[in-house]
């Protein structure tokens, strides 16, 4: 955790990075962010979850795992879900806690898309939230394996339970470009074949998964002076 010297934060903001075989993306990410997040007073920690098993990437079932883990260690207020590969480019984009009831969005520009800003209903790559917010929610869905969809499912939670998704040029278009993000060079990987289905299945699941139906299995955790390294194994463990 890291605190400012000179001051004292009224809150305290957990960054969740889902996490594998990006070990380059890494190392520029934890260069550029911690620079970045202590030029603007904040009590921190970073957490990066590397999934360990063999299986597709759940970067859904990632995030929920190091909001639970994280939860276990320290009392912050607020959490935000951020990609290894998307760097803010301006100090002005705070990463403070949002208003209850009104989760952040904070990646809508990107260099990849000539800046062009995202769909309303994109709710990818950086967000935050209240940890009460999250909970509410039940946090991600845990059934996206692959690529694709578990931020529009994310996305349609949050609408579910009245909860208003804010962004800078929702609130002042003059501000807009103080969101934009460079994307680091990355392969891009399949789609989940099954990605659509789930996402229309969303409603009648939200209750039973996500946070209430989280198993997997640490295997590690390392706390060092940059982030907490937490090493997870998210195959369903056979009955003995």
């Amino acid at each position: 955790m890291y605190e400012p010297t000179n001051c004292q934060p009224r809150e305290k903001v957990a960054l969740i990075v889902p996490y594998r075989r990006r070990k380059e993306h890494l190392k520029i990410f934890l260069r550029y962010m911690h620079p970045f997040l202590q030029r603007q007073q904040l009590a921190y920690a970073v957490f990066v979850v590397e999934q360990f098993d063999s299986l597709p990437f759940n970067r859904g079932m990632l995030m929920n795992i190091g909001y639970k883990e994280a939860i276990k260690l320290d009392s912050f207020q607020c959490f935000i879900f951020h990609d290894v590969d998307l760097l803010p480019e301006d100090d002005r984009n705070l990463y403070k806690c949002p208003e209850n009831g009104k989760p952040r969005q904070m990646a809508f520009l990107m260099d990849i898309y000539d800046y062009k800003p995202a769909p309303n209903s994109y709710f990818g790559g950086v967000n935050a939230f209240l940890t009460t917010n999250f909970k509410l929610i039940n946090g991600f869905s845990n059934l996206f394996w692959g690529w694709g969809s578990e931020d529009d499912d994310l996305y349609h939670r949050l609408l579910r339970h009245n909860l208003t998704v804010v962004r800078l040029s929702l609130t002042n278009s003059s501000l807009v470009q103080i969101a934009r993000y460079t994307m680091l060079d990355h392969d891009w990987v399949n789609p989940n074949p099954d990605r659509e289905f789930l996402f229309k299945e969303g409603s009648y699941r939200q209750k039973y998964d996500g946070l209430s139906s989280l198993k997997y299995e640490v295997l590690k955790i390392d706390v060092t002076p940059l982030y907490t390294h937490i090493l997870v194994d998210l195959r369903p463990k056979l009955p003995k």
